[in-house]
């Protein structure tokens, strides 16, 4: 409990954090959900002990650069509070402790450009696009550059797919069924432009008008992620003024992004935007929940029976508690049979920018999960977020066992449009 330190000292999210800290029983329920421990194995790299450690500092009972190693390497998975009997809202102590240590801490010279990078660069598609052109040329130099500035080229893809640039009414076809909205999004308009087109079209096909705001941007999750809370208030204000009202949802298809909108509210507490950010978090569904919620026309029956193995995407599971409308819907595609990953609800090592952060563990969380999907004997595998598809990708490629990956809307474009999937 915190009591050394009136909560008002932590500022407007200061409640929230508190009641975080004081929901924890420290019954270790958590442990075995969390990747770190799992890895380390140690008490300190588990949610318990992180949340005992922020007590600490946040009582002034600890130094905060003592914290710090052991909160840098938490995921912010989320598995953790799904675990959680006692109902601890993990995020709402991690998220805005991040930020506050964020301001007071020290960087050495190579981690403060690798975030600079990130800052500078994942949230805005035409920069991202040109780091991206540019670290692919830098690669013949990957030996001689140090840890994190080569995670970020592994990570690179060899090329980067065309697609036009999203239109701003993309019509319902038949009865109009809905109205909506949708983020286009940062990263994933660079590496995987098809899935917003995919799901275009898939909403169309459901009799719903899409809406594609031109003002709006990045949703702040990355920034968010990293402790940069004023550069995601930037961000988060960019899309409260450039989202209409009139629609009946905001869509998101990244699993990241839908978990960052939603924490609007936690934000922008004691903020002029307060109210706004609280209303517009209400009206965002991922996908496969507005998909799901709304009925979808039936598909035709895939050519020749396929397996896949559905990936449960953190942010999406654990942090959004969806898990049952993406199965729902793909499994309305006949001749499409969904297999079940071993540990599903273990992270795969992606997590916003955890994979540059902390590569080494990142390397160990990922080729966990690779081999879980690789046991399944799956021929390809299907999610609902941008970083997970690249995180496995690699793995699965630095085993030798190559897969297919798609987002679940893909698969359902694919299914309407009477095409093989992958084609």
């Amino acid at each position: 409990m915190l009591h050394t330190i009136p909560v008002e000292t932590l500022g407007a999210q200061g409640e929230a954090m508190a009641k975080a800290v004081e929901s924890c029983v420290h019954c270790g329920f958590c442990l075995a959900t969390c990747p770190t421990y799992r890895v380390l194995g140690e008490e300190m790299d588990s949610p318990r002990g992180r949340i005992f450690l922020m007590k600490e500092v946040l009582e002034g009972a600890m130094a905060t650069a003592d914290a710090l190693p052991y909160i840098d390497r938490c995921l912010g998975c989320m598995a953790c509070v799904t675990a959680c009997p006692s109902g601890v809202e993990y995020g709402h102590l991690l998220t805005p402790f991040r930020a506050r240590a964020e301001q007071a801490r020290s960087r050495a010279p190579l981690n403060r450009t690798v975030r600079t990078l990130v800052k500078e660069t994942l949230p805005y598609p035409d920069r991202f696009r040109l780091a991206v052109q540019s670290g692919r040329v830098g690669r013949w130099m990957r030996a001689m550059l140090p840890g994190e500035i080569g995670a970020m080229l592994d990570l690179l893809p060899e090329i980067l797919p065309a697609a036009p640039p999203l239109p701003e009414l993309y019509p319902a076809q038949g009865t109009r069924r809905a109205r909506v909205a949708l983020l286009a999004g940062c990263v994933q308009q660079v590496l995987a432009p098809q899935i917003n087109w995919a799901t275009l079209r898939v909403l169309a096909r459901n009799g719903v008008e899409t809406v594609i705001p031109r003002g709006q941007g990045c949703c702040g999750s990355l920034s968010l992620h990293i402790g940069e809370a004023a550069q995601a208030r930037d961000l988060a204000r960019r899309n409260l003024a450039a989202f209409p009202a009139d629609v009946d949802a905001i869509i998101t298809n990244a699993a990241g992004c839908g978990s960052g909108m939603h924490e609007y509210p936690l934000l922008f507490a004691g903020e002029a935007e307060a109210a706004q950010a609280e209303l517009f978090s209400k009206r965002v569904r991922d996908i496969s929940v507005f998909l799901d919620e709304l009925g979808i026309v039936a598909p035709p029956p895939l050519a020749q029976p396929f397996t896949a193995a559905y990936h449960d995407a953190c942010h999406l599971s654990h942090a959004q508690r969806v898990t049952a409308p993406p199965r729902r819907l793909l499994s309305q595609i006949p001749n499409l049979r969904l297999v079940e990953i071993p540990e599903a609800e273990l992270c795969c090592g992606s997590a916003g920018t955890y994979n540059l952060e902390q590569p080494e563990l990142a390397r160990a969380i990922g080729e966990r999960k690779a081999r879980n999907i690789v046991s399944t004997g799956a021929e390809a595998v299907i999610t609902g977020n941008i970083g997970c598809m690249n995180q496995i990708r690699t793995h699965l490629e630095l085993l030798n066992r190559p897969l297919p990956l798609w987002h679940t809307v893909e698969v359902l474009d694919w299914a309407y449009l009477g095409k093989r999937l992958g084609d």
